[in-house]
Formats: structure tokens, C-alpha cells, sequence
């Protein structure tokens, strides 16, 4: 079977390289028995991933369930996986049968897997490795032979650091990974899923399948679709629904999508790791170069004034919360920290006329100014990394590589 095969049998629609490599190894790995761990953001389509390798497998006649993890309360998931004896809780009034023993021989998909209790990871790793399960309130051991496919949208390796996901799980868990693209990462598949649905739509309710103006496919394509397909198959149904010219122009396709808040963080710029927002790298960058060129600017008119009165004391007077201000927030650190170190040298000769002489060193280093803004955050909190990583919006790892980085005595 081709992959345009496997993407008309199960509605997929799209050509992008890496949409045809998810497909592509979902296929290979279906015709054997390992253990699938799938990865995406909302929306993608996960849980087709997981019937693919159903229907292409030897199990394809068995059952075939999707729990989603996250749904089900921790309380209860332990017998919903493996099923319970009577008057093993409040409530057990009967024995009843979990997923892995009604799905014997089929496949079962754990969607949100990430959202698994602790306790429950531990009974999942010993199905995965020997096939036995017990019901709660039970003491026999009983044997199952299920295909496990498993999902998320989280980051596994952040979470077992965080001590939230045991590792040996993760790794028999992810046997075979499968990554499935987000639609920002396919944006030429964007205006054909969008007519897609269009046409669905129209079927659906008996009316005119709506279009795209030339001026709408910019902002369709543009804008980030972070519930992806999901999201955009909602926003063509509510157009669909709702407009009564069936030609849609940029301002009426903008005004269904979403605002997306801008970020607020500023993390640290140089030699971040590869996970860290470049738009809030360049936001950063921006900020801090704002920021000199203003102290620039002010230093100037400052010694300007100086220079064309000849009044040296009754200007800087007059000027003394914009020396203060700039005395606070360059003379607290050494003189090698400050990106713009503004030496003003004044000399006032025992003559009739005032020469003044001004000099301005500008140093418009990124690193030295990031230095200093993690020496002020951890003198500001008193050394006290995590709330000195909240303050300058970055991770307490990344905050740790840092000091280390620039040799800060802390």
C-alpha cells in the first residue's frame, strides 16, 4: 500500500515530506509488535496515527480502544486500566474487567500518556515488559497480549526531570517514536486542508462551499494555528456557518482567528539552548539596545547644556534624577560588566572662559549586559537562583549554565 493510499483510506490530506515520513513509518512499524510512542502538539491528528497501525497489523481483527489518560481521574484509572474485584473500593459492587483484559489481542491507545499517576506508570511498565497485570483488590496474576500506542503533546524528557515520568517507561514506551508535524511546520497544506473542509461543510449543511479571496490566503497562512488541524477545521465550520457572502476577504478570515498573546518573558540570549523563542531573543535584543541608546542620548544632551552654559554645577542640579538614575544602574557592578561605560571627564581651568571636555565610551556588548542583569538579579534577591531566574523570566537550569558560564560568584 502506497502512502497517497494510506492517506485516502484514512482522510489525511497533505504533501509534506515530513507529513509522508510520519506515514511512512507508521506503516513499517505496524506489521510488528513494538511499542509506538507518538509526539505532536494538539491537534495533529494523533489518534489517526494510532488506527493506521491498527488497521495495517496482524491485530487488525482484534479490538481496538483509545483511552484518553488525562480524562480519567486518578482515583479511578487504575481499575479502568486493569479492572477491579468486587468490594475492592466504596462502590465496587461487582468484578469488573479493564481495558488490557477486554482488548486482548487488539491494541489499545494510551492518548495524553504524560497524565499517567506515578503509581499507575509502575503497573503500565510491567505490562509492557511481561504481559501481567493484577486487578485492583486482586492477588492473581493475570496474563494479556496487547499492541500499546501512546500519545502526547508534552515534553517527556522535561517531564521525567521533573521527576513526573519514570524514565525506564519513557524509554519502553518510545520503542519507535513517530513525530507528527504541526501545521506551521506544512503551511503549504494549509489552504488545501481549509478547502477540504469547506467542501465537507457545504455537503453537510446544503449550502455553498466557501472561498478564500487572493487578499485571505496571506493571513491563513501567516497565522500560527496552535490547535492546528483541529482548530482550523472549527474556524471553517464557524465561517461556513456564519458568513453569508461565500468569497471571504482578509479582514472577515482575521476577524475568527484568535489574538495571540505576545510573550512577556525575556530569557537569556547568548548560547541559550535550542528550545529557547527566538522572537523573544530578538525582543530582548531590542530592549536592551533601546535602553543604551537612550542613556546615550541623555549623557549627550546632558554635557551638551554643560558645554553651552559654561554652568557646570547648576546644570547638573538641575539634571540630578537623570544622574542618580544613571549612577544606580551602571556604578552598582564592576566596570568591566557595564555594556556602556559613560566616563564624563570635566575640567574646569581657573580662566575666564570654561573649557569642558567629554568623553562617551560606548560598548554595545550583549554578553556584558546580560552578565550584569544576572549579577543585579542575584545581588537583588540575595543570591537565591530560583527567584533571581523568575525575575529575568528564565529557567533555573538555564540560569545555573549561565553563572557557570561567565564565572559569577555566587
Amino acid at each position: 500500500m502506497t502512502i497517497q493510499d494510506i492517506k485516502n483510506r484514512f482522510g489525511i490530506i497533505g504533501s509534506s515530506p515530513l507529513l509522508d515520513r510520519a506515514i511512512d513509518i507508521a506503516q513499517q512499524v505496524a506489521t510488528t509488535n513494538l511499542t509506538v510512542l507518538i509526539t505532536g502538539e494538539s491537534g495533529v491528528g494523533k489518534e489517526i496515527f494510532s488506527k493506521i497501525i491498527h488497521q495495517l497489523s496482524t491485530r487488525k481483527h482484534g479490538s481496538f480502544i483509545a483511552v484518553n489518560c488525562g480524562a480519567i481521574p486518578e482515583g479511578t484509572i487504575d481499575s479502568e486500566l486493569f479492572g477491579h474485584e468486587k468490594g475492592a473500593f466504596t462502590g465496587a459492587h461487582e468484578a469488573r474487567k479493564g481495558y488490557f483484559e477486554v482488548v486482548n489481542g487488539g491494541t489499545i491507545f494510551l492518548d495524553e500518556v504524560a497524565d499517567l499517576p506515578l503509581p499507575t506508570q509502575v503497573r503500565l511498565l510491567r505490562v509492557l515488559e511481561t504481559g501481567e497485570f493484577i486487578r485492583v483488590g486482586s492477588s492473581k496474576v493475570q496474563k494479556t497480549d496487547v499492541r500499546v500506542v501512546a500519545a502526547t503533546n508534552l515534553n517527556m524528557l522535561d517531564l521525567i526531570n521533573k521527576g513526573k515520568f519514570r524514565e525506564d517507561l519513557y524509554y519502553r514506551l518510545n520503542t519507535v517514536p513517530i513525530h507528527i508535524p504541526s501545521l506551521r511546520e506544512r503551511k503549504d497544506d494549509i489552504e488545501l486542508i481549509f478547502r477540504k473542509f469547506a467542501i465537507d461543510f457545504a455537503e453537510k449543511y446544503r449550502i455553498p462551499p466557501i472561498h478564500l479571496t487572493d487578499q485571505a490566503r496571506q493571513p491563513l497562512l501567516n497565522y500560527r494555528w496552535p490547535g492546528n488541524v483541529r482548530q482550523l477545521k472549527n474556524i471553517t465550520e464557524q465561517i461556513s456557518i456564519l458568513e453569508k457572502d461565500r468569497d471571504i476577504d482578509a479582514e472577515t478570515l482575521i476577524s475568527y482567528l484568535p489574538v495571540e498573546q505576545e510573550s512577556t518573558q525575556m530569557p537569556v540570549l547568548m548560547g541559550t539552548s535550542a528550545s529557547s523563542d527566538p522572537i523573544s531573543d530578538r525582543e530582548l535584543i531590542f530592549k536592551f539596545l533601546y535602553d543604551m541608546k537612550r542613556d546615550i542620548v541623555d549623557l549627550k544632551k546632558l554635557v551638551m547644556a554643560i558645554m553651552q552654559t559654561g554652568e557646570t554645577l547648576q546644570v547638573a542640579e538641575q539634571n540630578a534624577p537623570l544622574i542618580q538614575r544613571l549612577y544606580d544602574e551602571y556604578a552598582s557592578t564592576p566596570t568591566q560588566a557595564h555594556p556602556i561605560s559613560e566616563n564624563l571627564i570635566l575640567h574646569t581651568p581657573a580662566t575666564h572662559e570654561q573649557q569642558v571636555t567629554a568623553e562617551i565610551e560606548e560598548s554595545l556588548s550583549l554578553e556584558d549586559r546580560e552578565r550584569e542583569l544576572i549579577i543585579k538579579a542575584l545581588a537583588k534577591h540575595r543570591g537565591k537562583r530560583k527567584s533571581a531566574a523568575n525575575e529575568l523570566g528564565i529557567s533555573e537550569r538555564t540560569l545555573y549554565r549561565k553563572i557557570k558560564e561567565y564565572n559569577i560568584k555566587n
